[in-house]
């Protein structure tokens, strides 16, 4: 028992010294969430857009105007439906919804662009006899596309705040 709790000991000791920090130290006066309350999200064209602008927003939580923005998010979606599996009377049995997103982050001081990067996902989707259910699967992978495609945004741009904050 007093060996295990030794060894415990130790173990944290190491960890502590790893330089390891949380990305969003500091809680909502933290750099990483100041920076992220301070952009803005450029409209997206579509239907699609219209999902990843809302997840967007609701991951950035200051992206409805309650602070100043000092970037702005630009964003351009690709979003494609491809069939996989076909059957002998050439139907498809299944498909593939890839959403892409090529995203910059301009700083709106100088105008520059400080983050350019994509990000993606994919989802697959059975066909199925139901016309009505395969467009609702569809439908439903959309969603989820775009709350992972933002969730993957949101994260690149926090790295970028932690690196800012790090070389001041």
């Amino acid at each position: 028992m007093i060996r295990a709790a030794a060894l415990l000991a130790i173990a944290a000791a190491a960890l502590g010294g790893c330089g390891m920090r949380p990305l969003y130290g500091g809680g909502p006066q933290g750099s990483v969430r100041q920076t992220l309350t301070a952009v803005e999200v450029a409209p997206i064209a579509g239907q699609n857009g219209w999902l990843v602008t809302n997840a967007l927003r609701d991951r950035l939580a200051g992206a409805d105007g309650s602070a100043s923005p000092r970037y702005r998010l630009q964003v351009t979606l690709d979003d494609e439906i491809i069939g996989l599996g076909v059957r002998r009377n050439d139907t498809i049995t299944r498909e593939r919804r890839t959403l892409r997103a090529r995203y910059q982050l301009v700083d709106l001081a100088n105008g520059g662009v400080v983050v350019d990067a994509t990000a993606g996902s994919d989802a697959g989707i059975d066909v199925v006899s139901s016309e009505y259910a395969t467009i609702a699967a569809e439908q439903s992978a959309l969603e989820r596309l775009s709350g992972i495609v933002a969730d993957r945004i949101v994260a690149r741009i926090a790295l970028y705040a932690q690196r800012v904050r790090d070389d001041q």
